[in-house]
């Protein structure tokens, strides 16, 4: 499956601190999967930096497809 592909499959998304000083990304989804990714903070630093790239993106084409 690739980022452009549709999907029903449901999930949530948690984001926090944890107490050995890292940044989880916790994803659960239907089935029971759950995914817990850590990252130092220097690295979740650089993926919101992504996330704020990719929404401004992601703003610019909807505003091109209005017109």
């Amino acid at each position: 499956m690739g980022i452009n592909d549709p999907s029903d499959t449901s999930a949530n998304l948690q984001i926090g601190p944890t107490d050995a000083g890292m940044v989880r990304l916790y994803v659960s989804a239907d089935g029971g999967i759950e995914v817990p990714m850590d990252f130092d903070p220097e690295e979740a630093e650089e993926i919101a930096e992504e996330i704020r790239a990719a929404a401004s993106a992601a703003r610019s084409a909807s505003r091109k497809k209005k017109r």
